[in-house]
């Protein structure tokens, strides 16, 4: 499988990776900056030669995201899953009588206008694809029966990847494309911290057999092993 993973660089972007070079398959890591945060990338291409494509590529600019797809459809011809795996988590503890925008604003720049506007640019490709798959990573702090006051950039941008991911699911469905709005956990990551419970390899290896179709799933919110989650 070609597979596009932005984020590619760390965290669970980063464990997608490598968890889809151990199977086989051909890695696009999608980084906003190549030489930033790199090593376990690097790692990758050693270790898997041939099978990591580094591809610069900004979600929150679309002239880098058009310019990685003009790079990227010039190698392959097709693309058999995107995962939007990059994503940014500010303000955390702030409340609302101290919310600042220019945070919330940010937050949606790359949590949801940066999905779509990959999906904009890689859709051609993805089209082409073998059984292909979308997998926007979002998170149950996203859905609406588990709203807890608080995370307002955060959550409010992920609730909004699962209606944008609702809405490509019903455009995309008559093309067999599949597409999900994936909870990945609360996992060990730069993101999750360090007393999260969860393991981003185990995630990566669960989002990996869904991309692969090893596991079906039917609703579209969903978490890393398949299970419908509440919207």
């Amino acid at each position: 499988m070609n597979i596009l993973i932005t984020g590619a660089n760390r965290g669970l972007g980063l464990a997608l990776a490598a968890e889809a070079c151990k199977r086989g398959h051909h890695v696009l890591a999608g980084v906003r900056s190549p030489g930033s945060s790199a090593d376990g990338l690097q790692d990758l291409i050693t270790g898997f030669p041939g099978q990591v494509t580094i591809v610069p590529l900004d979600v929150t600019d679309e002239n880098s995201v058009r310019y990685a797809y003009e790079q990227v459809g010039s190698r392959i011809q097709s693309l058999d899953a995107v995962i939007n795996s990059a994503a940014i988590l500010l303000g955390r503890d702030q409340k609302l009588e101290q919310l600042d925008m220019e945070l919330v604003e940010q937050s949606f720049q790359t949590n949801l206008y940066g999905p779509i506007v990959v999906l904009k640019h890689f859709l051609p490709l993805l089209r082409k694809g073998e059984r292909p798959c979308v997998i926007n990573i979002s998170s149950e702090a996203g859905s609406f029966a588990g709203a807890y006051g608080g995370d307002y950039s955060y959550a409010l941008s992920k609730s909004a990847l699962n209606m944008f991911s609702a809405q490509i699911r019903k455009e995309l469905a008559p093309s067999g494309i599949i597409v999900h709005a994936l909870h990945p956990g609360w996992i060990r990551t730069d993101m999750g911290g360090e007393q999260a419970p969860g393991d981003a390899t185990v995630s990566a290896a669960g989002i990996l057999d869904l991309a692969e179709r090893k596991t079906e799933a039917d609703a579209l919110f969903i978490d890393h092993t398949g299970a419908p989650m509440k919207m």
